[in-house]
């Protein structure tokens, strides 16, 4: 129930499938189109097309913030919770909790 050499190298005696051998491994890995170059190509543009979207949704949430800051109202509203501006007739009292002071434990 052995198998002998003469079995194991009958396929190799066809020249055909040597043929097919070789060029299945050129192509998969020496060839400038090869599948690692495609595989790694294809990687590349699953990231940019991440990237993409990425982008354009910040795109869309800055032109939302555009609008905000294009009326008045908007522009009064950013500056008073950002840079704490007030009115003339004013006085502003920042109420800053104890959970959200940084301490070096939080750090």
């Amino acid at each position: 129930m052995g198998f002998s050499k003469k079995k194991l190298l009958k396929p190799f005696k066809n020249i055909f499938l040597l043929i097919l051998a070789v060029f299945a491994v050129w192509m998969i890995f020496f060839d400038a189109n090869s599948w690692l170059i495609h595989h790694e190509l294809n990687t590349e543009i699953d990231d940019l097309e991440n990237e993409k979207e990425y982008y354009q949704k910040e795109i869309e949430k800055d032109k939302k913030d555009l609008k905000k800051l294009s009326s008045e109202e908007g522009m009064e509203k950013f500056a008073r919770e950002e840079y704490y501006m007030k009115r003339d007739n004013e006085e502003i009292y920042i109420i800053e909790y104890e959970d959200s002071l940084k301490t070096k434990d939080n750090e």
